[in-house]
């Protein structure tokens, strides 16, 4: 199947390790997909090495910002650079093999069946599947999930994770603008926000492996944000 041109954004901060390898599995799926690293001000190098692809590279792209501004507006900084150029489809997906490379293409073709937003679930049809987390991340994350479904009505069984694949037609319905969450989040509304505006979401079942290179940016202060973001979505708030 020839996928239209699709871009995978790759926010980073501290991702030495990492980096030129997920940027070579990603290009491995499909010629269709390009890379745009998202860097805020990386201390170990990792702008400098991006950069240094980009040069060898036509299909990765990178964007410097000047120190850690979040992992949401890395998104939204990313979403509004692939509209103004031709990408029809846009992924966020981690830098730290969390997430596979391998399932891109399967985002991809549900895609292509019609879904605006797919996301890549941990918790569908009441299994879970996450490698190497301890169980107090286990149950928070999940906890999250419930409590989402609950409050907001969405019917998402993870509407925390972040490897999703959005439609222009998606990204074009969110007011970029407004966009203030990070984390958990900005996941969290993102998807709300596109579900309540009569878009197709779709997920498909992905196994999460947590990082074996470099450090978890997660915090307490993330999963409170969700806490209360979940309530004003609600509301009608946020």
């Amino acid at each position: 199947m020839a996928y239209p041109k699709s871009l995978v954004i790759i926010p980073t901060y501290n991702e030495k390790e990492n980096i030129l390898l997920i940027m070579a599995e990603i290009l491995k799926q499909d010629d269709c997909l390009e890379i745009l690293v998202v860097d805020d001000g990386s201390p170990d190098g990792t702008g400098d090495m991006v950069q240094a692809e980009t040069e060898k590279n036509p299909r990765i792209h990178l964007i410097r910002r000047k120190g850690k501004m979040g992992l949401g507006t890395a998104y939204v900084t990313g979403f509004k650079w692939a509209l103004e150029r031709d990408y029809e489809r846009v992924f966020e997906m981690d830098a730290d093999f969390s997430h596979s490379p391998t399932d891109l293409t399967r985002f991809l073709d549900a895609a292509e069946n019609g879904a605006e937003l797919v996301l890549g679930s941990r918790y569908q049809h009441n299994r879970i599947s996450v490698v190497n987390w301890d169980l107090k991340r286990l149950i928070l994350s999940y906890g999250a999930n419930v409590y989402t479904r609950l409050v907001t009505g969405l019917p998402i069984s993870d509407a925390t994770g972040g490897f999703k694949c959005y439609s222009r037609k998606a990204l074009q319905a969110l007011n970029l603008n407004r966009m203030k969450s990070d984390g958990y989040c900005f996941q969290i509304e993102t998807t709300f926000k596109i579900w309540k505006k009569g878009l197709t979401v779709k997920e498909i079942p992905i196994v999460f492996t947590d990082r074996t290179r470099g450090t978890s940016k997660m915090s307490g202060g993330i999963i409170s944000e969700a806490f209360f973001l979940v309530l004003k979505l609600r509301l009608g708030l946020a």
